[in-house]
């Protein structure tokens, strides 16, 4: 008794999806929260609008590749 392919396929694709962001979500908490990239004081130093620019790009490119794998 075994799952179908296509259901298998589906859920290990939402699976991977979830496992993704995650690891996206984590490494941003590392280095924003815990390395306090994500805080400045009275303005932000280029430290911080790195981070913030990796993390615009790092999230568009995300939902591109979320996007191109649930089109189906």
């Amino acid at each position: 008794m075994g799952m179908e392919d296509d259901a298998r396929g589906f859920f290990v694709l939402i699976i991977n999806s979830i496992a993704v962001t995650l690891i996206w979500m984590i490494a941003n908490v590392l280095f924003g929260i815990y390395m306090g990239y994500a805080f400045y004081a009275d303005s932000p130093g280029w430290q911080n609008i790195i981070y913030y620019l990796i993390s615009l790009v790092t999230f568009i490119l995300l939902i591109r590749y979320l996007r191109s794998k649930w089109k189906v």
